[in-house]
């Protein structure tokens, strides 16, 4: 909502083009404060600085001659300013990270140019107009690099050599397997959350609500569940166009036992399982905990497995690489959860489990429909943090490709 309104109220004082840049646009999992890069001619520049300095609520300003920041109820917005010519080098400069734009630079001069102070000139000090990032990047002999790879860590080389990825986007998602109704911790029915996602355009949706051991404010007791499971068909008969799953998000206990029975299990369309309670168990323990839910037939997907939360805690310090060789053993899939109380796996983790040949699932891990649609570019973003291409993600495939490797480990049962 801040990003929307200042955005807003930018663009009726008459930007040419406005962007979040900075760790936001790269999709960090922690941002510190909103910046965005307003492109306009330099004549503008004074009087679009004054009007976005009146943004409403604004309790404080902090104004030099291209940039402002507006402090509000909400937080800091800062607006940075470049003129069309430069809007390439500015953007590239203003996304970051640091790093990135350090080794940049360092490619810059060798090739006789000069990055500094959001733009791109010769070494005589003469302008050197790029009006897109694309533009930018080839006149470092690069292709474009997509901001969420933009760490400093290896992109570079990689683009250099003609190796970067075709990273997955939100185009590419046909389902969503992890959201909550109103029968545990959501806000919606599950007729609801079925128009939501038809509206996005998705063929399939699962809805996986807590088992009844989970820490979440309700949940799903096995009383609930056949009930629950009437209502799925009720919506079944009167929707089409869409495939409606039945799933759970059952709890691993502290024995490493499912909180469903498997006769219960096996009555699910599919089955997350988590890992909410530590119990006060240290990186081994919890990996076994872990590892026998992996083993588990009946479990499909094992969700947000480092149980998060960006800037609050760094989660669980398990044995990834056990759990990812596990996974890919078992045909057990791994989460990217787009809440923002987890974004997990992060990027890096995410691209150790591809590597380790584990299949991805991207979920919105959504508890009211308004969240669906962002919860999933979250997910999405942190995904491309990662190098995630669509064929590392289950639910970039279609609705039997689904259901045949839920299948497949079943078939073990």
């Amino acid at each position: 909502m801040l990003v929307s309104s200042a955005i807003g109220e930018a663009q009726r004082a008459g930007f040419v083009a406005l962007t979040p840049v900075g760790s936001l646009r790269r999709f960090a999992p922690a941002v510190g404060g909103v910046s965005l890069l307003g492109i306009a001619p330099q004549v503008r520049h004074a009087d679009l600085l004054t009007a976005f300095a009146r943004l409403t609520e604004a309790a404080a300003t902090d104004q030099s001659d291209s940039s402002v920041t507006v402090t509000t109820p909400r937080g800091a917005v800062t607006l940075h300013l470049t003129s069309p010519d430069q809007a390439g080098a500015a953007l590239v400069w203003h996304t970051g990270s640091r790093a990135h734009v350090k080794q940049l630079q360092a490619r810059a001069g060798r090739r006789g140019l000069r990055f500094a102070g959001a733009a791109l000139s010769r070494a005589a000090s003469e302008a050197v107009a790029c009006a897109s990032e694309h533009d930018f990047y080839a006149l470092l002999d690069l292709p474009y690099i997509a901001p969420e790879l933009r760490s400093g860590d290896g992109e570079i080389e990689t683009a250099s050599s003609g190796g970067l990825p075709t990273l997955i986007s939100e185009a590419d998602i046909r389902g969503d397997l992890h959201m909550h109704s109103s029968w545990s911790d959501g806000q919606n029915s599950i007729a609801d959350l079925v128009s939501a996602a038809r509206q996005l355009g998705y063929e399939y949706l699962a809805v996986t609500d807590h088992s009844q051991h989970a820490w979440s404010s309700r949940q799903l007791t096995t009383r609930d569940v056949p009930r629950q499971r009437t209502e799925i068909e009720e919506v079944r008969l009167g929707t089409q166009g869409i495939e409606l799953l039945h799933g759970v998000e059952v709890d691993i206990m502290p024995d490493g036992s499912l909180d469903f029975d498997d006769d219960l299990l096996r009555g699910f369309d599919i089955v997350l399982a988590s890992l909410h309670d530590a119990a006060g168990h240290g990186a081994a323990r919890l990996t076994e905990r872990y590892l026998r839910a992996i083993h588990h037939p009946l479990v499909n997907v094992i969700t947000h497995p480092a149980n998060r939360s960006p800037a609050h805690s760094d989660g669980y310090a398990v044995d990834f690489d056990r759990l990812f060789a596990a996974a890919a053993s078992t045909g057990t899939a791994m989460e990217i959860d787009g809440a923002p109380g987890h974004l997990d796996m992060d990027g890096a983790l995410a691209r150790r489990a591809v590597a380790a040949g584990v299949t991805l699932v991207i979920d919105s891990d959504c508890h009211r429909v308004e969240a669906l649609a962002r919860q999933m570019q979250f997910g999405v973003g942190t995904a491309r943090r990662g190098w995630i291409e669509p064929q590392h993600v289950l639910n970039t495939r279609g609705i039997d490709e689904v259901r045949a490797f839920v299948a497949r480990k079943r078939a073990h049962a």
